[in-house]
């Protein structure tokens, strides 16, 4: 099986989804504008920095679903398709994953972004398979602010992929892997799979890349 796994944010859109999402609820009147620009920038910087505690950070990133409900969050999020995803889909990345499926490989989107907000971007993109941070629902059905099993977070993806390919009876061996990520926090997969690919990367993987001699793609201006 050929198996190509892709990075959400920053490789194949010039956003960071989860970000962006934040910053929308602020301009529908979920949140407090000045509190939860504070809080959300306080943890991007930690992202970035590979400090992030991840569980702190979805019950905080969840919390405006949790309170607004099913009914008004699947409402906001199409808006939030329309108006901030759609402007950021960029025709490189959609031919990049296109070429993939055209050529019979095993797509798959692995994101540290949760459920809620990656799934319809993953069906943008075609791709069925979605391995993102999963949610815990409540007695209500609809989703309590913590994380399900493993976040596929850093070293979480990898594991998540190994959960993966074990549902089909599959290892590392039985594939020939490639993976697309703009992040040095995914380097646990970038290492594991047979063909990394540093996508747009970030400052301290496009060094890491070079050194290693991995293929080096600049699919894009990163906003």
């Amino acid at each position: 099986m050929n198996l190509t796994l892709f990075d959400l944010d920053h490789t194949l859109l010039p956003i960071d989804s989860d970000y962006a999402w934040g910053q929308f609820t602020i301009e529908i009147g979920w949140t407090d504008p000045v509190e939860f620009a504070r809080k959300n920038d306080a943890f991007y910087a930690q992202y970035q920095a590979g400090t992030l505690d991840v569980h702190d950070y979805v019950r905080f990133a969840i919390d405006a679903v949790r309170r607004q409900g099913a009914t008004n969050s699947i409402a906001a999020h199409a808006r939030f398709m329309r108006d901030v995803v759609q402007k950021n889909l960029k025709p490189e990345a959609l031919a990049l994953v296109a070429q993939h499926q055209r050529a019979g490989d095993e797509v798959l989107v692995v994101t540290a972004t949760n459920e809620f907000v990656t799934r319809p971007i993953a069906d943008v993109f075609g791709v069925k398979e979605l391995i993102a941070v999963q949610l815990e629902r409540g007695p209500d059905g609809w989703f309590n602010g913590e994380i399900r099993g493993v976040p596929s977070f850093r070293g979480g993806k990898v594991t998540r992929m190994e959960q993966w390919l074990a549902a089909r009876q599959l290892g590392w061996a039985d594939v020939d892997s490639t993976f697309y990520s703009d992040s040095i926090n995914d380097l646990p997969l970038l290492e594991k799979v047979r063909h990394p690919i540093a996508t747009n990367p970030d400052d301290r993987l496009r060094p890491l890349a070079s050194e290693r001699g991995w293929r080096i793609l600049d699919l894009f201006s990163k906003s």
